[in-house]
């Protein structure tokens, strides 16, 4: 089980180098880059503007290292380039360069020509928890706003997948509520009660869903038994299944801005791995992004 970004950096040290496509590079992107190069990640390959591509590697640890330069000077059609190379398996992961995101978001979510392998994709954002060392999970973060039942059953599987990757092969998942009891007035709640009850039947594998639980639950096995549950997954939750995008993602940025911690994303249900430029990622871990997306291709866990 790995159980910090240092432990995932770790593990990508055994296997093959990936190649990874980017289109409209920032001089930002060519650094993180250069980094993951020299430490055997990936080997980078850089579409949009040739000159300005060569002109931004000079000088940096990049220019010595193995790169590919694709010139097309149109950002819309350099993406599609990127995801171009990526199904015709010339290439093994994308990341944002100075492409909008919803541009970005768009075109790998386009069902003839881009990415998208299952009925969605999701955002798995990860954090590194200091005490006791572990890696939990909130989901979705970034792409889904409302998801109804059927597609929080895939964001859950997403999440397990990743798990899986990182070597959590039994994870314990919360999946959230406004309350822990079971409301017919509150959606929410009856969707967390019938994801728990389709893991009692391993749906899910050996992954344990209890729901639904509000977060003091979630947290605290003291407080969970306070209001009469009684969980494995109370007080050691690995995945956070939130109910919708607000929860999700005022969560992850909650965490980030308030509690200080960690944390990158992981994009899953894409037939390879898609590397956003998350605003709540710091640029010191965007390596540990990459380095996961290299674990996901070296596994082959990333599709629905």
């Amino acid at each position: 089980m790995l159980k910090s970004f240092r432990d995932v950096l770790e593990a990508d040290k055994e296997g093959g180098t990936k190649k990874l496509a980017i289109s409209s590079a920032e001089k930002k992107d060519i650094d993180l880059l250069g980094k993951a190069a020299a430490a055997g990640l990936v080997m980078p390959c850089l579409i949009g503007d040739g000159k300005v591509m060569e002109g931004m590697i000079k000088g940096t640890p990049l220019a010595s290292l193995e790169h590919e330069i694709m010139n097309e000077k149109k950002p819309d059609k350099a993406l599609s380039m990127a995801i171009g190379l990526i199904r015709e398996g010339r290439a093994d992961m994308l990341m944002q360069g100075a492409v909008k995101q919803q541009m970005l978001l768009d075109a790998v979510m386009d069902v003839k020509k881009g990415l998208r392998q299952g009925k969605l994709a999701s955002c798995v954002s990860v954090f590194g928890l200091p005490k006791p060392e572990k890696l939990i999970f909130v989901t979705d973060t970034f792409i889904n706003n409302r998801p109804n039942l059927a597609e929080k059953q895939l964001i859950l599987e997403h999440a397990v997948r990743l798990a899986g990757v990182l070597e959590i092969e039994a994870p314990k998942i919360a999946a959230l509520a406004a309350i822990e009891q079971i409301n017919l007035s509150i959606p929410s709640t009856l969707d967390a009660a019938i994801l728990s009850k389709m893991s009692e039947r391993r749906q899910f594998g050996n992954a344990i869903v209890e729901g639904p639980l509000d977060i003091d639950c979630a947290l605290s096995k003291t407080a969970a038994e306070r209001k009469g549950l009684q969980s494995v997954v109370t007080g050691d939750v690995d995945i956070y299944l939130a109910p919708e995008i607000d929860t999700g993602l005022l969560l992850a940025e909650a965490l980030v801005f308030f509690g200080k911690m960690r944390t990158v994303g992981a994009i899953m249900g894409t037939a390879n791995p898609v590397i956003l430029n998350l605003p709540f990622v710091r640029e010191e871990d965007r390596m540990v992004e990459i380095a996961i997306a290299v674990l996901v291709c070296k596994k082959g866990k990333n599709d629905a």
